[in-house]
């Protein structure tokens, strides 16, 4: 436990010079992570492992990596040692290793509601929704352009489920409102709508410092920096250029010692070779020189170690996702990410399918099993991915927390103790009979099983003649309209709220509507 423990439950002061209390009373809507009691499972011997980290430093030291547009980041590698020409930084083996053991392998991500901050890193495992949709879907209106109204809901939606443990980020794009000030009104609405821990803005660096300087106001200046209150999803821009873009806010992050996500989003035969290995190696070399540069910009600082393996259909060209190949990848991702000892972001809830069906659902969990596997702590696109992440889905958003209710009792493993083995109940029922009724169920019944709230067990007959023979897409579209009915905000203090406002007022003054 980090310095958290100290700080819940007392009085602190944000920037504005109003107290602001943590209720260290307060309750999760459920697990706030889950603590995994199955292996990690590793599919690559020592020797094969061995072999991708040598062509990862053989990649960074021949090859290198260009940094654009980043002046700063140039000087940081140039003050560390590497071979700077231009832009172009290489790096003798083992140089970025030595470089990223100062980052923590697990940190604590306050939230609002202690009771809902995560551990992220070592057996933990995290949930949290899609992330990046320029479009939105459901049964009733089909896909439309994303507004603040959607991205509000999916908030809601995330807060009211109890196998999601995280608000997210840009859940999706509200495009009603500014490019260069949305930012501010999605950071309001994950602390106004949700208690959980949330994302930041990327951007650009002063979106990132705009979405750190809210979380000060609302924790405190002081805390924020000695512990981790926002994440920021920062993606390379493969093959090997880190642009200066995501570079300013990556450092935006770390400098106020905020953990950066680094992911590389690899396409294979596009943006990475077509064969896993390959792909592999640069999306390691590209992710460990980013874990790096949080530690140059700040030692100590907590960052994710990412991964965004995918393939394309090299008839036509056209990413596809929720494949076998990147599933596979991302169990040897889990191995090189557990040797380096750093919280790892792998995989998730991908399709393509345009629709939440069976398409939807057999590529999901063909990757989100994978993100079990290979050990990820923080699974990002848990919910609502559909269209290669062109789309956020009401109906899918809703069928994949079912589905990670499901992951919770998968994750918990098996339990071997005098009452799961149940010689009790053997001996009460003998030979030829049933445990119906027997006293071991009946104290083992209400717990025993997870149960769905959207699958349909019932028997033909009656699934035709009460269900109005629904499938689960109509089900979970009944689901997600009562939820949003029945959801209730979770209380934000006063002054906090006021400051939150006079802050993201005078940020909007500032400057001129911006559309791109």
């Amino acid at each position: 436990m980090t310095e958290a423990a100290i700080e819940e439950g007392t009085v602190r002061r944000g920037r504005s010079g109003r107290a602001a209390r943590r209720d260290g009373s307060a309750k999760p809507h459920g697990a706030p992570y889950i603590v995994r009691n199955i292996p990690t499972y590793d599919i690559l011997s020592e020797e094969n492992l061995q072999k991708i980290e040598r062509t990862a430093d053989r990649i960074l030291a021949e090859i290198g990596i260009e940094f654009r547009d980043d002046p700063a980041a140039v000087d940081h590698w140039k003050r560390a040692g590497a071979k700077v020409d231009g832009v172009r930084v290489k790096f003798e083996p083992g140089m970025l290793h030595e470089i990223v053991a100062s980052a923590p392998w697990e940190f604590t991500q306050h939230a609002r509601n202690p009771a809902n901050s995560v551990q992220i890193g070592g057996d933990k495992v995290v949930f949290s929704p899609a992330y990046g949709s320029p479009f939105v879907m459901d049964l009733d209106k089909g896909r439309r352009y994303g507004t603040i109204e959607d991205f509000r809901n999916f908030i809601k939606l995330a807060q009211a489920s109890p196998w999601l443990h995280h608000s997210g980020g840009t859940i999706c794009e509200p495009v009603d409102v500014p490019v260069n000030k949305r930012h501010l009104d999605m950071v309001y609405s994950h602390i106004k709508y949700s208690d959980r821990a949330f994302m930041g803005s990327v951007t650009a660096e002063d979106r990132a410092e705009d979405s750190i300087e809210m979380t000060r106001i609302l924790f405190g200046t002081d805390f924020v920096d000695r512990n981790c209150v926002i994440l920021g999803n920062v993606n390379v821009n493969s093959p090997l250029v880190w642009d200066g873009t995501m570079t300013k806010s990556l450092r935006a992050y770390a400098r106020a010692n905020q953990a950066a996500v680094i992911v590389p989003f690899i396409l294979g035969g596009a943006m990475g070779p077509v064969t896993n290995a390959g792909a592999i190696a640069q999306s390691y070399a590209e992710t460990l020189a980013g874990c790096a540069l949080t530690q140059l910009e700040r030692k100590g600082a907590p960052v994710i170690f990412g991964n965004f393996l995918s393939s394309m259909s090299l008839r036509s060209g056209s990413p596809t996702f929720g494949t076998p190949e990147p599933a596979i990848g991302s169990m040897v991702i889990g191995q090189l990410a557990r040797r380096l000892k750093l919280p790892l972001r792998c995989a998730g809830n991908f399709s393509n399918s345009k629709l939440p069906d069976g398409q939807a659902m057999q590529e999901g969990l063909m990757s989100m099993l994978s993100a079990i596997h290979c050990g990820a702590n923080f699974i990002l696109h848990s919910a609502g991915f559909l269209d290669g992440l062109l789309a956020m889905s009401y109906e899918k958003f809703v069928m994949d927390t079912d589905l990670c209710g499901a992951l919770h009792s998968y994750l918990a493993g098996v339990t071997v103790d005098d009452n799961t083995l149940a010689f009790d109940a053997f001996e009460e029922v003998g030979p030829g009979s049933h445990f119906l009724g027997s006293a071991h169920t009946m104290r083992n019944y209400q717990t025993a099983f997870w149960d769905s709230t959207l699958s349909d067990n019932e028997p033909f007959e009656k699934w035709s003649e009460e269900g109005g023979s629904t499938d689960i897409a109509t089900r979970a579209n009944r689901q997600w309209k009562r939820t949003l009915e029945s959801y209730e905000e979770p209380p934000l203090d006063i002054a906090i709220d006021e400051a939150l406002g006079d802050f993201m007022n005078r940020r909007k003054a500032s400057m001129a509507d911006g559309w791109y």
